[in-house]
């Protein structure tokens, strides 16, 4: 019995060990374009999106508004870095909005809410500062690139908030 029992003990350390050895390196992250298309309703996939976008850390919570038309979602975040500007809460609101607008068909507004900071932009508004549909992007590459160039070259995103 105490040969039996020393058997199972070493084979379990070895198939732990040759496990453990043979794991697979880390998966790169989810691409987030897998959920283009997506639907407001849909709230697996708006928080997955979420998930993937800036300051996705202090992501808190996310209230969809899908019973009347235009749809939307309000964003919360908490905790976020008091040394940062508005400019700063800007350029994620809008880098943030660009994405939500990319990948979910029906979405038309989202609202913002930094703590200190709230902001709210419709998608019509940003396709036009932009001047591109933003259905028209096919990848992260891409639409990242897009963004910091419009972003750089443009130091007036004001017209983009709602009031």
């Amino acid at each position: 019995m105490k040969n039996f029992t020393t058997y199972c003990l070493s084979s379990l350390i070895v198939i732990l060990f040759l496990t453990g050895c043979s794991s697979t390196p880390d998966q790169p992250s989810e691409d987030v374009f897998q959920y283009k298309g997506s639907f407001i309703g849909d709230n697996s996939a708006v928080i997955h999106i979420i998930e993937q976008l800036r300051y996705a850390e202090q992501f808190e919570e996310v209230s969809l508004e899908t019973k009347t038309e235009p749809y939307g979602m309000t964003i919360q975040y908490e905790n976020m870095d008091a040394a940062m500007g508005e400019r700063d809460y800007k350029e994620t609101a809008v880098y943030n909005a660009s994405y939500l607008f990319t990948l979910i068909d029906n979405a038309e507004w989202v609202d913002f809410d930094f703590g200190n900071y709230t902001y709210k932009i419709n998608k019509s508004e940003l396709q036009d500062w932009y001047g591109k549909e933003l259905n028209d992007f096919t990848n992260k590459e891409e639409l990242d690139v897009f963004i910091q160039e419009k972003l750089q070259e443009d130091s007036e995103m004001q017209q983009l908030f709602v009031e």
